[in-house]
């Protein structure tokens, strides 16, 4: 008994906040492309902040559950369905055994994420249930998930058991959402807040006039790797020699094409190519929920402003935590 996958979808894979550590082995930190939405997820059910998730993209992916369950669905808004009625997001749900949870198409955003009480019962790789398909490590047998796999979930904590006896005898008893815009925003046009990368100088000043002043286009080469972009051309003032250096999700890297590479979460551990920018911790979810021809208008800050978008993030997050459990006595 758990849940059964009818159709993948386009994609669909456990994630959880990454694998960390072990970057100097050559392994990747993966985890969810949008951390934020997976956090809040997670803490909607009363599940730890980095526990294993289900991370869905764009379309398609369709669920039954052979058993009941307590579920919270975030991020992008791909028009879910339970039984083919509306299913609300961002807030705990309680499942019956024998419903279809469906995710039709994306309004907003690229990728929903689904947490279920208890997390998912799949092993922990190097620390960490995230999938890494190019590697073949964690989630469901290091894959993403296909047609006819069941996954089960895990012993619910004394607080999700709880929520989950409330909910299953009134599905009324919470009828509020959480106010997401604090964490996350889900614009086809956005400005991506960077700090200077290491080889900054080395670009030709007039190109970084441009850099900064006109949009730039995610291609179609988008995906959990990087976003390839399109837009004016980036140089350098002269060629030098770079030797590859470690890099992280974020990293703005410019190759030979002077067309702008941004590195997700699935990125390799290091890169030879001239580092013009490092998009801002803050901004990496509402980033990883960009599609395919959204643009970006990039804006330099400090390195103490970004230091100080994240501390007013994780302060919002630990009010909602707390409100959350106000809202539940």
């Amino acid at each position: 008994m758990g849940i059964k996958v009818l159709q993948p979808g386009m994609l669909a894979t456990i994630q959880d906040l990454g694998r960390y550590g072990l970057q100097k082995f050559g392994v990747i930190v993966g985890g969810a492309m949008d951390a934020m939405s997976l956090r809040i997820a997670n803490l909607l059910v009363e599940n730890s902040e980095g526990e294993g998730a289900l991370e869905v993209t764009l379309y398609g992916t369709t669920l039954l559950f052979e058993s009941d369950e307590l579920i919270a669905i975030t991020g992008g808004n791909l028009q879910p369905t339970i039984d083919g009625k509306n299913a609300p997001m961002w807030r705990p749900l309680f499942i019956r055994k024998g419903s279809i949870l469906k995710f039709n198409a994306a309004i907003s955003g690229s990728r929903a994420y689904v947490s279920f009480s208890g997390g998912i019962q799949v092993p922990n790789v190097m620390g960490s249930k995230s999938t890494y398909i190019r590697a073949g490590i964690g989630g469901f047998q290091g894959r993403k998930l296909q047609k006819n796999d069941v996954f089960e979930c895990g012993k619910r904590t004394t607080l999700g058991e709880e929520l989950f006896n409330q909910l299953s005898k009134d599905s009324a008893y919470l009828s509020w959402s959480v106010d997401y815009t604090h964490f996350v925003t889900f614009e086809k046009t956005q400005t991506i807040r960077i700090i200077q990368g290491s080889e900054y100088e080395h670009f030709d000043e007039g190109r970084l006039k441009k850099f900064f002043s006109t949009p730039y286009t995610i291609t179609t080469h988008a995906d959990r790797m990087g976003y390839r972009l399109e837009g004016e051309t980036i140089s350098l003032k002269e060629k030098f020699e770079l030797l590859s250096e470690g890099v992280t999700f974020g990293t703005i890297q410019v190759p030979s094409s002077g067309q702008p590479i941004i590195l997700m979460a699935d990125r390799q551990t290091t890169g030879g190519y001239p580092k013009i920018g490092q998009v801002i911790s803050a901004d990496l979810p509402s980033l990883a929920q960009m599609q395919a021809n959204g643009r970006i208008n990039f804006k330099e800050v400090t390195l103490e402003e970004a230091q100080w978008a994240v501390i007013h993030r994780e302060k919002k997050l630990k009010e909602l935590a707390f409100g959350l459990r106000l809202k539940r006595k």
